[in-house]
């Protein structure tokens, strides 16, 4: 009986059966792995929202009392800053000027009196990330801060926020007029501060005029972190300056791209060289006209004096769909070239102009 079986077929049949069994097992062994897979992208998944969640209600009260405390300690090892005279006034607070305090000079202070928990929340955390992050040059840092609580007859506590003094905003510094190459340099060094929000995990929410501050040799700086937040726990919260706004916002679904978006528009006032209102924007009467206007794609128009790079910039920036928006990694060497350029093209002239005829 032995002496029949064909000793070639024998292995081929042992050879496809080993293979069919190798087959299935591997088949098995790809399933229950990508079971486990799933199962654990589950686990993560829920412990990552526990973590957002109990970051979100609790990082605005530990937010509180850091500041709180630093402020105290401020107080007694600083005094109450002195202040000079009114410099700003915002939606959220007060700007002066101020004697010098630690050490610091010039310095101003910002004064807020926070209505209700929600806002001392929301002066907390922007307490709490102005203060902690690295510092940088593209940022206004941070100093020190105290609370008046005799403020208001002591109803009302105002909260003094510490910083360096800055020479303007870019609002006032558009109208008293400004170069286009410093402009352009401003715009270069709003990139790099918003670049370096990201790098720590943070959006800024609210870039405008306003909120980029000038030195004396007219470099800027971003400032006001009232709604700056790590992108992890955006909540679909609606944040921001209505022209500025992208819009995702309104959907409450959205990233860091909003910041990219609203460079876009803030390029188009540092190109344009005024703060007027763009002509597609004046003729709204409210806040949700414009809202509505901007989701069917109006958006500020071509003026006679923008270069086509720039108005490229401006366009890619402002797309309706973040996922169209270029880097800031593009947009910073792109606005280099057309300073670089700029820069070449003045210096040629100037020397023109003075070498002899």
């Amino acid at each position: 009986m032995i002496e029949k079986l064909s000793a070639s077929k024998l292995a081929r049949t042992i050879g496809v059966q080993c293979k069919e069994h190798i087959k299935s097992s591997h088949e098995s062994f790809l399933s229950a792995i990508r079971s486990l897979d799933h199962q654990l992208s589950d686990q993560l998944e829920q412990t990552e929202e526990q973590r957002i969640a109990i970051r979100k209600r609790h990082a605005p009260k530990f937010a509180r009392l850091a500041l709180e405390s630093t402020s105290l300690c401020d107080l007694i090892r600083y005094g109450m800053p002195k202040q000079i005279k009114e410099i700003g006034r915002g939606q959220y607070g007060v700007v002066s000027s101020c004697e010098p305090w630690a050490g610091i000079n010039p310095c101003a202070f910002k004064s807020v009196v926070p209505p209700d928990d929600r806002h001392w929340n929301d002066l907390a955390m922007e307490f709490f990330y102005t203060r902690t992050i690295p510092g940088h040059p593209r940022i206004v840092k941070l100093r020190g801060s105290v609370i008046d609580y005799t403020y208001g007859g002591g109803s009302s506590p105002a909260v003094l926020l510490i910083m360096e003094r800055m020479t303007r905003d870019l609002y006032c510094g558009l109208r008293s007029g400004l170069t286009w190459l410093a402009r352009l340099r401003i715009a270069i060094d709003v990139i790099e501060g918003i670049r370096y929000l990201h790098s720590q995990g943070l959006v800024h929410r609210d870039i405008k005029l306003k909120n980029v501050l000038l030195d004396s040799k007219d470099r800027a700086k971003l400032t006001d972190f009232g709604f700056c937040i790590p992108e992890a726990m955006m909540s679909g919260s609606i944040v921001g300056t209505p022209v500025h706004m992208a819009p995702e916002l309104l959907s409450g679904r959205y990233d860091s791209k909003v910041d990219v978006y609203a460079f876009g528009i803030l390029f188009w006032y540092i190109c344009a060289g005024q703060v007027k209102l763009p002509t597609h924007f004046d003729q709204f009467q409210n806040k949700e006209q414009l809202w509505n206007s901007v989701r069917r794609g109006i958006r500020p128009e071509f003026l006679p004096n923008f270069e086509e790079e720039c108005w490229s910039l401006m366009e890619q920036c402002w797309a309706a769909d973040p996922v169209d928006r270029p880097l800031l990694g593009y947009v910073q060497p792109q606005l280099e070239a057309i300073y670089n350029s700029v820069k070449a093209k003045s210096q040629c002239q100037s020397a023109s102009s003075t070498s002899p005829t």
